[in-house]
């Protein structure tokens, strides 16, 4: 790999790393506490250099059922879901103990798919994100397999990796897989088989490489990586995968090891501009004073006391349109209040939102993150 490949993961600001089961527990449900402790030296290694890391770990059902006594072969789903809520006690424990070695506190998050699509849902586990991270801890995400039942039987943290890193408007996406990247062919099979490094776009031909016969394996396959890296090409979060059987697997990345870079032409910061401004349907109208319209204009987010006027029907985190007094768009957002809260606190300032609501909220209306000047 070229110098600046290997600077894909050391410059990225947020970074989420997807492990997967067979990494981590062994057959005989015995966690890789070597394997394990490898990592969390990666992790502290990132941390003392300014970057923020989110963990997407399978396991769990692997790690708890030998706890319950479970022989191999196909578990029913009740017996997975058993499982799971056993393992993820262990695997958090596990976590704790490595990262806590480095004085990092770590989180565990459970979610389903379903989460990062239901708006109210997927903003409750942004805004719980985006402050453990601000606070200095590790969230450790997991499918909630204990109560998901299409995330089982399709599971794949795949997904949820890409889903995560594009709520969290991350900069890269790791994979760590059994598997270095993306091949032309199954290279078990196929000696003319030639790996990928790099992929700016998942074309029809990309994808008929990924058939059921090549490796890449846990549950989903490589379908669902290829997934994964779709949703962070469209999200402007740059995706690598690679086999994560070594010790410090992301210290080898940034030393040349062998992997696919899925690469976006866009920022993660500039796409979710784009899908504020282009995307989203507005349900409502925010109208600013003479005052609020200059600081935005210079880059500031909107408070409660330069907002003169709210219409519409919208709940928290939905897209509204911003206008001047005499009604012409400047801006669009995703508003951090009901329009019946905002409505009550127009025109104040942000420290009466907690006397007037009865709860502490956003000092901001639209934070500047969440807002595109059109």
């Amino acid at each position: 790999m070229s110098g600046a490949k290997n600077d894909y993961l050391a410059t990225g600001k947020r970074i989420v790393v997807k492990i997967g089961s067979a990494l981590l527990v062994a057959k005989s449900g015995a966690i890789h506490k070597k394997w394990l402790q490898a990592l969390a030296d990666d992790v502290a290694r990132c941390r003392a250099r300014g970057q923020e890391v989110i963990l997407v770990s399978s396991g769990a059902i692997a790690a708890g059922r030998r706890q319950l006594g479970f022989a191999d072969g196909e578990l029913r789903l009740e017996e997975k879901q058993a499982a799971a809520a056993t393992g993820m006690i262990r695997l958090t424990g596990a976590y704790q103990e490595c990262l806590g070695v480095h004085g990092i506190t770590v989180a565990q998050i459970l979610l389903t798919l379903d989460d990062s699509e239901n708006r109210r849902r997927y903003i409750n586990a942004r805004n719980t994100l985006n402050t453990l991270l601000k606070l200095g801890a590790v969230p450790i995400i997991n499918e909630n397999d204990t109560v998901a039942t299409d995330e089982i039987r399709f599971g794949d943290n795949d997904r949820l990796g890409a889903r995560v890193a594009a709520m969290t408007t991350a900069d890269v996406l790791v994979l760590l897989s059994d598997i270095d990247g993306l091949y032309t062919a199954d290279p078990h099979t196929d000696p003319n088989a030639r790996h990928l490094p790099e992929i700016t776009e998942i074309t029809p031909e990309i994808e008929a490489m990924a058939g059921a016969s090549l490796p890449g394996f846990g549950v989903g396959g490589m379908v669902t990586k290829l997934a994964a890296a779709r949703v962070c090409l469209n999200v402007g979060c740059r995706m690598v995968l690679t086999a994560g059987n070594h010790l410090n697997p992301l210290k080898r990345i940034e030393e040349g090891a062998r992997c696919t870079w899925f690469l976006p032409g866009a920022t993660p910061h500039t796409a979710r501009k784009r899908w504020i401004a282009g995307t989203l349907k507005a349900v409502g109208d925010i109208v600013l004073d003479d005052g609020a319209l200059k600081a935005l204009h210079a880059g500031k987010s909107i408070l409660p006391a330069g907002v003169a006027k709210v219409s519409g029907s919208f709940e928290r985190g939905d897209a509204v349109i911003v206008r001047d007094e005499g009604g012409r768009e400047v801006a669009r957002g995703l508003v951090a209040y009901s329009a019946e809260d905002a409505r009550r606190i127009l025109g104040h300032k942000s420290r009466e939102i907690e006397a007037i609501l009865g709860f502490r909220g956003r000092d901001e209306m639209i934070h500047r993150d969440d807002l595109v000047l059109t």
